[in-house]
């Protein structure tokens, strides 16, 4: 019986740990012109609804006689900043996540770069959670980006103050930072099932285009879903059905269920669809 040949050695000072660091991922990411783009559009959001509050004279919730959110957008720059969220946690900053996520392996893909990324060698785990890692830090990046300067154009624009809040009363300033800073978190944590999904797809296509609509449209069916009655407590199950529950930190008195149910609901999608791409992408024939 011979004996069985040993297995080659490591190239001396090769470590798969230190391949494709983040530091160089983040860097080549943030020199993309899709990147800039995207936080220019974000940034110029409250720019755009603080001119057009100043052409329309403000929000006017007087005809329904409800007050809603939008209705006290000019109070106060942490106002302001609440309603920027508002107007975009349901679709706009969708995009962002989808798209830094989504772009992440099918790009390299598509630029046929994969193949020899891998052959650097890089391994396939070390690669995807490189990737990933930077997806999701430029994703909540963008989720900052947004009540950030919409905090600062609105202090500007209508000075520092309480947050004045639809259901009656005020919360002080201080008080103010941080329901947002959690309100701003828990938007993030809702938008992991699209990231997850967008980072299943493009481990599953070479067209980043196709990752990225593919998440976006999925994402939106979740909520055309949602707003069907008809499927009662099943909607429950929807992540759409707790994206506004961030909301709930904006009361006079804060209530952490629906914010810790869409939590759950969101990580445990989110962990099965990074789970599906890790598996997939380790048995896929590389030929990109």
């Amino acid at each position: 019986m011979t004996a069985a040949a040993p297995a080659p050695a490591a190239a001396p000072g090769y470590a798969p740990g230190r391949t494709l660091p983040f530091r160089v991922e983040a860097l080549r990411q943030l020199k993309r012109r899709r990147t800039l783009v995207m936080g220019l559009i974000l940034a110029a959001l409250p720019f755009v609804l603080i001119v057009a509050f100043a052409i329309g004279g403000g929000p006017d919730g007087s005809e329904n006689n409800r007050i809603t959110l939008m209705d006290t957008a000019t109070a106060s720059g942490a106002n302001f900043a609440a309603t920027c969220l508002f107007v975009s946690a349901g679709f706009l900053l969708v995009i962002p996540v989808a798209l830094f996520c989504g772009d992440t392996v099918a790009s390299e893909a598509g630029w046929s770069s994969l193949r020899y990324l891998l052959a650097a060698p890089v391994p396939r785990a070390r690669l995807l959670w490189s990737k990933l890692a930077v997806a999701l830090a430029f994703s909540a990046a963008a989720m900052a980006l947004l009540p950030l300067v919409a905090l600062a154009a609105g202090t500007v624009a209508y000075g520092w103050g309480p947050l004045k809040l639809p259901t009656g009363g005020a919360l002080p300033a201080g008080d103010a930072l941080v329901r947002l800073a959690l309100a701003t978190a828990f938007v993030y944590v809702s938008q992991l099932v699209t990231a997850a999904l967008a980072f299943w797809l493009s481990t599953r296509t070479d067209a980043p285009l196709g990752a990225v609509g593919g998440a976006v449209g999925l994402t939106i069916i979740g909520n055309v879903l949602d707003a069907v009655t008809a499927l009662g407590d099943w909607r429950a199950f929807l992540p759409a059905h707790w994206q506004f529950a961030w909301a709930d930190a904006l009361q006079p008195q804060l209530e952490w269920s629906g914010m810790a149910k869409g939590t759950a609901i969101s990580l445990t999608y989110a962990l099965i669809l990074f789970a599906l791409a890790f598996r997939g992408f380790a048995r896929k024939d590389i030929v990109s």
